[in-house]
């Protein structure tokens, strides 16, 4: 696949926000669907999980501005 990238997702139920590196695949300039990878939910909750398709945007982290989801997107 050569429109995978490496997006940032929100872990939810933590104390400081904690972003995790997931696998997606692009589906147009801002949109994305998460690929199916390993998640184990009994220890941590993602605030977007593999199938969703979500919205992201450069957000600025600490190592500087990354892809992040933002929010869910609703197809039809």
């Amino acid at each position: 696949m050569t429109n995978v990238a490496t997006i940032y997702v929100l872990l939810l139920d933590e104390n400081v926000d904690v972003w995790r590196p997931v696998q997606a695949e692009r589906l147009s300039e801002n949109t994305y669907r998460i690929l199916p990878q390993p998640y184990d939910r009994s220890t941590e909750t993602w605030q977007f999980e593999p199938g969703d398709v979500v919205a992201c945007e450069m957000l600025e982290f600490y190592e500087g501005r990354t892809l992040a989801a933002t929010k869910k997107v609703v197809q039809d």
